[in-house]
């Protein structure tokens, strides 16, 4: 019986999620994801995790067939909706990120970082806004991806086994890494 060779589950970008019950060794139980367009992603630097909508799958180290064909796997780059991440943002610290104004003058750091129009607020909110706002501080690379509204993710869990495409966002170094493999990328397209 353990030898059965199952073929994969080349878990699709599709909005008509469909997620199979699977029996296998032992009586348990595996959900195959044949269909998704969620996952709930984490983002790493603010400790935070939010569902949100896959939008396209941009890279994968393993195989560029797997980027055409749209294909969710473990380890995966996709692109997510940052709206549920920008809302949070906003609640949590009082500033609103990606959003263009219209006075080109000023410095781009004040430009995407207005401050939220001041809906009434207690002292005591208030001052834990203030608060938050002396530790914060937010990777330029991340908040040009907000201005866009899509961020770069990476998928972290095996949609074929568990049925869920679940990642995180990425940061840092990690984050260069890919952005400087999809200019890359571009740069070939075109040429």
């Amino acid at each position: 019986r353990y030898e059965l060779g199952r073929q994969p589950a080349n878990t699709k970008l599709s909005s008509n999620k469909t997620v199979r019950r699977i029996r296998v060794r032992g009586g348990n139980v595996k959900w195959r994801a044949l269909r998704l367009d969620t996952g709930n992603f984490s983002w790493g630097s603010e400790a935070v995790t939010r569902k949100t909508r896959l939008l396209d799958v941009v890279y994968n180290a393993s195989n560029n067939e797997l980027v055409r064909t749209q294909t969710l796997v473990k380890s995966a780059i996709v692109q997510v909706d940052a709206a549920p991440f920008k809302q949070w943002y906003l609640q949590h610290y009082g500033v609103e990120i990606g959003r263009k104004k219209k006075n080109a003058g000023k410095k781009e750091s004040e430009e995407a970082e207005v401050v939220a129009e001041e809906v009434h607020k207690s002292a005591h909110v208030q001052r834990k806004l203030e608060q938050r706002q002396k530790d914060r501080q937010l990777d330029p690379h991340i908040e040009e991806q907000f201005g866009g509204g899509r961020l770069l993710a990476c998928i972290s869990s095996r949609p074929g086994q568990c049925g869920r495409a679940d990642g995180y966002i990425l940061e840092g170094k990690e984050l260069e890494f890919y952005m400087k493999k999809l200019q890359k990328k571009k740069g070939k397209g075109a040429a």
